[in-house]
């Protein structure tokens, strides 16, 4: 899908752009979703650039995702998408600027263009240009993994807590560890994510610190580029802090678990210590006695099957209630 965005006035208007027409020439932001090849060359035409395809964005090399080409400024970063979901995962995502125009080339719909849109289409600056909306959506997208990192923060003091300080008795809450070991999964696994994210967005934003010495920009927009550098590198470690306190919480869950595994080890230890001494009583002595009223009695058979299926099930029940099982 091909959408571009031109300014009017204060605000910054969408328009959808038909299959086989030109983009208008007053755009600034031209945003390429899942694009189709004759899409790519609409936006080739108008821009004089080359669009990369999707494995070309996926390419991890430094130089295949920041570089400059026929004097535009190409920069992939990786965003997080579907934070929300059980199912967090990131994206590649190219900005593109070509003189004051930015090209966004996306294959998922991260959320920080929404919102970017949103406030644009609201209120902007007059004479808004492609450089002021590419700070916008990296704005938004730091924004965005700030938030991560702070609702991950709070889920992972939760799970600590439920693992220091439980509400209930700890014993054989086997169902309960499993879900916690999933939470601490999950946020570690969100958590890297995030820190992959940051990293290439701090790579972007050092890339354009580098190539804006030549360029004028406004020196409001190279200090918005210092504060996002700083903002980077705070979140950086504030995602490194994160996952050292996560490895932590996982190994305070398996020493738990380690704990209450041996308790019921030694719990069945004991027992079998007690039983012991009966045991080689009646092994030696085989119970071969000659006075044994058992053996004359009607019943006797029958009350020896039913006691042998109490001592089976008896214990069953006695775990189930334990919640050893």
């Amino acid at each position: 899908m091909l959408t571009v965005y031109v300014p009017r006035g204060t605000s910054l208007e969408r328009i959808a752009v038909e299959a086989g027409s030109p983009p208008p020439e007053a755009a600034v932001w031209i945003d390429l979703v899942t694009p189709t090849v004759q899409e790519d060359r609409v936006v080739e035409g108008l821009l004089g650039i080359a669009v990369p395809t999707r494995e070309e964005m996926q390419e991890i090399e430094v130089s295949s995702r920041l570089y400059v080409e026929n004097g535009a400024r190409y920069m992939t970063a990786t965003l997080m998408c579907q934070s929300d979901t059980a199912t967090p995962k990131t994206t590649a995502v190219t900005f593109i600027l070509s003189g004051h125009r930015l090209c966004t080339v996306r294959y998922d719909d991260p959320r920080p263009f929404a919102l970017v849109e949103n406030k644009l289409a609201r209120s902007c600056v007059a004479g808004i240009t492609g450089e002021m909306v590419m700070m916008e959506l990296l704005d938004a997208v730091i924004d965005r993994c700030a938030d991560i990192l702070e609702r991950a923060g709070a889920d992972v003091d939760q799970v600590s807590h439920d693992i220091f300080e439980p509400e209930h008795e700890r014993h054989g809450h086997a169902k309960q560890y499993s879900q916690i070991l999933q939470a601490i999964g999950r946020k570690g696994d969100l958590t890297s994510k995030v820190r992959e994210s940051l990293v290439s967005i701090g790579r972007v934003v050092t890339f354009l610190s580098a190539v804006m010495e030549g360029v004028k920009w406004s020196k409001d927009m190279r200090e918005q580029l210092k504060t996002m550098q700083r903002d980077v590198a705070s979140l950086t470690d504030h995602a490194s802090y994160l996952s050292n306190k996560i490895t932590f919480v996982l190994d305070a869950m398996l020493g738990v678990v380690n704990l209450e595994q041996n308790n019921i080890i030694k719990l069945f230890s004991v027992m079998a210590v007690v039983l012991m001494p009966p045991t080689l009583i009646a092994s030696i002595y085989g119970m071969n006695f000659k006075m044994m009223p058992e053996l004359e009695w009607v019943h006797g058979y029958p009350m020896a099957l039913v006691m042998m299926l109490m001592a089976a099930v008896l214990p069953y029940f006695l775990f189930k209630w334990k919640k050893w099982l």
